[in-house]
């Protein structure tokens, strides 16, 4: 009898929960925030757990939560529409200067980010967003501005959130604009970002707006984070509208910014080349309506990637490890997904107490990149073995390219 690749956990008044993770560790915390969103009356089936599970706000990063008739605002978070873009060039590794901080720097002076031009700095600006937006930004806003004004018209509020400075800038945290070459030594660019201060706004909005109905509803949760949106309610159809254009603001803000990636590399290297001869655009904070075992549902995927059958995705390790495009198996037990990365195994703080400089310093040997205390939250050390992560969802993908970074800018 073949072995199923996956535990399972739960099943006492509650979901099931299927887990990919063997090989890598859970936080029992993780463990705990999904069995309470498995004791939700609306989940569909099963929770479907990614290798790359990790405790998360409200909701586990790195789950797959399938819902009939309701949506939790905090199982897509506040980092809507996060995702992954990856463009492969004409470029070799031989096309490439010996010397990569230039290129490094042309890139960050192309793309706000978390810091400012001037390395070690903080950005007056608000953090990397445009002073004055460029034209091609302006014109790329202005395709979802009409949208956005709808759901401002009933939510003044949100309004005020940054939207058009933000278009096309990288943020800060895991963010990050990178380099990389593959198998072949092709040079690919790639980055990972979102929908910035709109959808944080937007995010946690929602999440308090669905938490004073809970109250005002007297229904009691197993987390107030998990409060929800019954299907049928203003919220709910508000909700998923504002969600919606917060993911359209992601996928643009990635393309924007590819953009100016790409101009910034052709800055620095004369010679002629061609970009996106293989180009991947893909959420993994969002939810969509999909049909799975039969039936119409709802697919909330925080921290994780649409896998179903032929697709291409990504999933990057740290910024000293290895990255891969992946082509999804349409594996149905995991809804047809993956992981979205390797998934933190310290905390923030645990890496700037456990992690020396020397070590960061040492496992980023051969990326042009930042090598300061500030950034040892992001160390490799801090996420899990992306090897291990892979292996553990062998039967959700299958590895197209992998790829290796050499220059990485962080916000």
């Amino acid at each position: 009898m073949t072995q199923s690749p996956y535990d399972v956990i739960g099943g006492k008044d509650s979901a099931l929960i299927k887990m990919w993770t063997r090989g890598v560790p859970v936080e029992d915390n993780a463990r705990e925030q999904l069995i309470n969103t498995a004791k939700l009356p609306f989940i569909y089936h099963h929770l479907a757990v990614m290798p790359d599970v990790h405790m998360g706000y409200g909701a586990t990063v790195g789950s797959v939560v399938p819902t009939k008739g309701a949506v939790i605002p905090a199982a897509v978070g506040v980092d809507i529409g996060c995702g992954m873009m990856a463009a492969r060039t004409s470029l070799t590794a031989s096309d490439l200067p010996d010397t990569l901080e230039p290129i490094r720097d042309a890139i960050e002076k192309a793309v706000p980010h978390g810091r400012s031009l001037e390395r070690g700095s903080r950005n007056s600006r608000d953090k990397g967003a445009w002073g004055t937006p460029p034209p091609a930004i302006v014109t790329a806003w202005a395709t979802l501005a009409a949208r956005f004004e709808r759901i401002c018209a009933k939510y003044p509020k949100l309004a005020k959130a940054n939207h058009l400075t933000h278009m096309g800038t990288l943020g800060t945290g895991n963010h990050f604009i990178e380099l990389c070459l593959d198998q072949d030594q092709r040079v690919w660019a790639m980055l990972h970002s979102g929908s910035r201060g709109v959808g944080h706004a937007i995010g946690s909005f929602f999440i308090e707006l669905a938490k004073e109905d809970m109250r005002k509803w007297h229904i009691n949760l197993p987390d107030q984070d998990l409060a929800y949106f019954p299907e049928g309610t203003d919220h709910f159809d508000d909700y998923v509208e504002a969600v919606g254009w917060a993911q359209d603001f992601a996928a643009l803000n990635r393309r924007c910014m590819m953009t100016n990636v790409i101009d910034a590399l052709r800055s620095q290297i004369s010679k002629p080349f061609d970009a996106e001869l293989e180009a991947v655009n893909c959420h993994h904070n969002y939810v969509t309506r999909e049909n799975h075992f039969g039936e119409n549902v709802l697919i909330t995927r925080k921290g994780a990637v649409h896998a179903g059958k032929g697709v291409l995705g990504i999933i990057p390790g740290s910024m000293g490890a290895k990255s891969f495009i992946v082509r999804g198996l349409g594996n149905p037990e995991s809804f047809h997904s993956c992981s979205h990365g390797a998934g933190r195994v310290m905390s923030r703080t645990q890496a700037k107490k456990l992690v020396t400089l020397e070590e960061h310093i040492h496992d980023t040997a051969g990326v042009a990149c930042r090598k300061d205390a500030d950034v040892i939250d992001e160390t490799p050390k801090a996420y899990k073995p992306i090897d291990a992560v892979m292996a553990a969802q062998a039967d959700l993908v299958e590895i197209v390219h992998t790829l290796k970074q050499v220059v990485c800018v962080k916000g």
